[in-house]
């Protein structure tokens, strides 16, 4: 059924505190992981991944904090991220939006795979005409 308004904030606050909640985990692990670097331990790809999602994740907060601080100003949020999709941290995506991206994904490898199909087929066609 229709949620009420009540129910609508209720959710946002909590979205919001997982979100920073999941953020301030991500960051304690960035910040093991950089004194590891510091007393030159390597990193595997994992981990390194993880430290860059995740500093890139602590630039995007700024701009998201100003929605979030100044009063009434994240109801132009959805404006903004239709603008610029990518602005909002990786924690605060929704699971629709994690959805939406992995289609994507799937599809654009879908398709480098249909073409690299056809490109066999294509030079598997010209070798056989070539050597017969």
């Amino acid at each position: 059924g229709k949620k009420s308004l009540r129910q609508k904030v209720v959710d946002e606050l909590r979205h919001y505190y997982n979100g920073f909640h999941l953020l301030w985990i991500d960051t304690k692990v960035a910040a093991r992981m950089v004194w590891r670097l510091l007393h030159g331990q390597v990193l595997t790809r994992r981990e390194r991944r993880r430290l860059l999602r995740t500093c890139a994740d602590l630039f995007r907060l700024v701009p998201f904090l100003v929605f979030v601080v100044v009063p009434f100003m994240e109801f132009l949020l959805p404006v903004f991220l239709k603008l610029f999709p990518e602005m909002l941290p990786s924690t605060f995506e929704t699971e629709s939006k994690k959805e939406e991206k992995q289609k994507k994904k799937l599809n654009a490898k879908l398709e480098l795979a249909k073409f690299l199909q056809e490109t066999v087929a294509e030079m598997a066609k010209r070798n056989k005409a070539d050597t017969g």
